[in-house]
């Protein structure tokens, strides 16, 4: 996956800025319970919306990146709140990366550069443009998991995606064994959903690695929301 970092620096490039303290950040941890939830969800509809937007899609528009971002970040965040955690890392991130997509792009003056060929948007170069986070021991997909499998689908087109990839994984609560059946189940959750919105069956190919390649490391036994897991990839 993109780091954190990497999307910071190109977007502040894109418009001429990097996030500074210029740039007045939400407060997240500040606020609790059903107010603090309902910041969040907020922001990770608006960040949706704005993700799915073609003007914003194929315009190259730094806000796209920094309404994925919010979309990830923001995501986590409420995956912690589901168990009364406040993250104060996914939080801030997402605080900042919904503070960015909101402001418009600054038209700089500069020498008029050669013309490039058109690359394509930048969701078609996503390495895993599917991450979908379940609920502990479940293979149940939430909302958001449906929302993420209609935006792969809804982009194939303008990507050439044609070949996907669907990877089960679990974190570390339970056997080998168990999590490796879990992760598989999630897997084939997931593919189902892709199937009923109009990808061919032949067209994916699931795969499931139980607890062995985590998110996030953590001890054996430990319960790790980023690692309970499927990751949809791509042809590139």
């Amino acid at each position: 996956m993109r780091k954190t970092t990497a999307i910071f620096a190109l977007a502040g490039a894109a418009v001429g800025m990097t996030p500074t303290a210029a740039f007045a950040q939400d407060d997240l941890m500040s606020l609790d319970g059903s107010e603090l939830r309902s910041a969040v969800q907020m922001r990770y509809d608006a960040a949706l919306a704005l993700t799915n937007d073609p003007g914003i899609v194929n315009a190259n528009d730094p806000r796209y990146i920094w309404a994925s971002e919010a979309k990830a970040q923001c995501g986590i965040a409420l995956g912690f709140l589901k168990s009364s955690t406040k993250d104060e890392v996914s939080l801030s991130k997402c605080g900042m990366a919904y503070d960015m997509m909101n402001r418009t792009p600054q038209a700089r003056v500069a020498t008029p550069a050669p013309q490039a060929p058109a690359a394509r948007p930048e969701v078609c170069t996503a390495q895993a443009p599917g991450l979908i986070f379940f609920e502990f021991d479940s293979a149940t997909p939430q909302q958001d998991a449906v929302e993420t499998v209609e935006y792969v689908v809804e982009n194939a087109p303008v990507c050439n995606w044609t070949r996907f990839t669907v990877v089960g994984h679990t974190d570390r609560s339970g056997s080998n064994a168990y999590n490796q059946g879990l992760s598989e189940r999630r897997a084939e959750a997931i593919e189902s959903l892709m199937v009923g919105r109009g990808i061919a069956d032949a067209a994916i190919s699931t795969r499931a690695e139980g607890e062995e390649n985590p998110r996030v490391p953590t001890a054996d036994g430990v319960r790790e929301l980023q690692n309970r897991r499927v990751e949809i990839l791509v042809n590139q």
